[in-house]
C-alpha cells in the first residue's frame, strides 16, 4: 500500500427503505406461490423497516466490520428519505447522502417467506437520477477502494449503453483507486431487462477491478439463451442448485476477464460462490495501493461453498454482504482463500436475520467459528 493513501472505501450507488412483513407460518413452502394465492388473507406479524440497496447493505456491513467507509446515494425531500437519513445517522454514515427537493425515496417491500427465495416490490425512486455529478470525486480520489452497486436498477446508468456509469469508473480509475462493481436482478419483461446489458458491460470491464454479480444476474445480461436454458433446466425451482462450474459458470467468468475485469467473483446462492482471476500484470493494474498485496491471488480459479448457516429467517442482503466481507478482507491484505472464507460465512450469518445487518459478527468471530469446525453445506 503506499504510504499516502488510507484503507478508506466510499461505497455509492443504489439506495431504498426495505419494508419486510414478518411471516410466522405453521408450514413450511417451496414455492411462494404456494403461499401467496389471489383472493387470500395472509396474516403476518410486525413489519421489519431497515436500510436497503448496495449503498446501505455492502457499505454498512463493511463499517460494521472495520473499514472505514463513506456512502454516496440520493433520497428524496420525504418521509422515506427523512427515515433513511435517521437510520444513517445513527450508524453515523449520513454524510455522503444527497436529498433532493422534488424527487422520491426509493423503497422495497420485501416479501421473505422462510425457506423460499424472496419477491421484492420496487419503487426505485430518486436512484433513477443518479448521474456522474453525484459523485463527490474528490471524497473517492483520498480512498482506497470505490464500489458503485446496482446500476441495474438506476435508469441513468443505463443510458446511451451505460455512458454515463463508463463515465464514472472512468473519472475514478484516473485517481488510482481500486473500483468494484456489483447488480442486481432482472426481470425480462421490463424496461430495465431489456436494456443491451452485454454492451453496458463490454464498455465498463476495463475499468472495473472487482466484478462481483450473482450467477442468474450474470447470465441474463450476458449470455439469454444459457440463462433460458437454466430456467427450463430448474424447473421452476433453485437455478442454482443445478448448475455446474465447468459448463456453466466458468464461460461467464472467462468472458468477463476478457473485457477487462481483473477479479470476478459470482454469488452462486445458497451452494456458494466462485472466484477466477486474471494474470498477475493484469492485477497489477488494479488502483487503491493494493495491486502489492494481490499479487498472490493472480490465476486463481475457486468454488467456495457456503457455511451451514444456523437458521435462514431472509436472504435479504446476504450477497450484498458477503461482498462486504470480501472486499474488506481484500483491503485488510487477506490471502484470496480467507476472503472468500469470510465472505461465505458472512453471508451465513446474514441470512439469520430479516435484515441485512443484524445477523453480522466481526472477522474475530468468523474466524473462530471457522477454525472451530464451522460445517460447510
Amino acid at each position: 500500500m503506499d504510504g499516502k493513501r488510507s484503507r478508506k472505501a466510499v461505497c455509492a450507488g443504489h439506495i431504498c427503505l426495505d419494508i419486510t412483513p414478518a411471516f410466522s407460518l405453521s408450514k413450511t413452502y417451496e414455492r411462494i406461490g404456494e403461499l401467496l394465492v389471489p383472493g387470500q388473507l395472509v396474516p403476518v406479524g410486525k413489519p421489519d423497516i431497515h436500510l436497503g440497496g448496495s449503498v446501505a447493505n455492502t457499505g454498512l456491513a463493511m463499517k460494521f466490520l472495520g473499514a472505514d467507509v463513506e456512502l454516496m446515494g440520493k433520497v428524496g425531500d420525504d418521509d422515506f428519505g427523512r427515515l433513511v437519513l435517521s437510520m444513517l445517522k445513527e450508524k453515523g454514515a449520513d454524510c455522503g447522502m444527497k436529498v433532493v427537493s422534488g424527487e422520491e425515496t426509493s423503497y422495497s417491500v420485501v416479501v421473505s417467506v422462510p425457506g423460499v427465495d424472496r419477491v421484492i416490490l420496487h419503487d426505485a425512486g430518486a436512484n433513477n437520477t443518479f448521474g456522474p455529478e453525484d459523485v463527490d470525486y474528490t471524497l473517492v480520489g483520498n480512498a482506497s477502494l470505490f464500489h458503485f452497486g446496482y446500476p441495474t436498477a438506476m435508469r441513468r446508468m443505463q443510458e446511451e449503453n451505460g455512458r454515463n456509469l463508463v463515465e464514472i469508473f472512468r473519472r475514478v480509475k484516473e485517481l488510482g483507486v481500486a473500483t468494484s462493481l456489483d447488480t442486481s436482478s432482472l426481470e425480462a419483461d421490463s424496461e430495465e431487462g431489456r436494456v443491451d446489458w452485454e454492451a453496458i458491460l463490454r464498455g465498463v470491464m476495463p475499468y472495473v477491478d472487482f466484478f462481483v454479480p450473482s450467477v442468474e444476474e450474470l447470465a441474463f445480461m450476458i449470455e439469454r439463451p444459457r440463462y433460458e436454458q437454466w430456467r427450463a433446466r430448474s424447473n421452476g425451482g433453485d437455478i442454482t442448485a443445478q448448475l455446474s462450474v465447468e459448463e456453466d459458470i466458468r464461460p461467464l467468468a472467462e468472458k468477463l476477464l476478457s473485457w477487462g475485469a481483473k477479479i470476478v467473483l459470482i454469488k452462486c446462492g445458497a451452494p456458494g460462490m466462485y472466484l477466477k482471476t486474471a494474470s498477475r500484470e493484469q492485477l497489477a493494474k488494479i488502483g487503491g495501493g493494493l495491486s502489492d498485496s494481490l499479487k498472490d491471488w493472480a490465476e486463481q480459479e475457486h468454488f467456495e461453498r457456503s457455511y451451514r448457516p444456523e437458521r435462514v429467517l431472509s436472504g435479504t442482503g446476504a450477497g450484498d454482504t458477503s461482498i462486504g466481507a470480501f472486499l474488506c478482507a481484500a483491503l485488510e491484505g487477506c490471502s484470496w482463500q480467507e476472503s472468500l472464507h469470510l465472505a461465505a460465512a458472512t453471508g451465513a450469518s446474514c441470512v439469520v436475520a430479516y435484515d441485512a445487518l443484524s445477523g453480522l459478527k466481526s472477522f474475530e468471530e468468523l474466524r473462530q467459528k471457522i477454525a472451530a469446525g464451522w460445517e460447510k453445506a
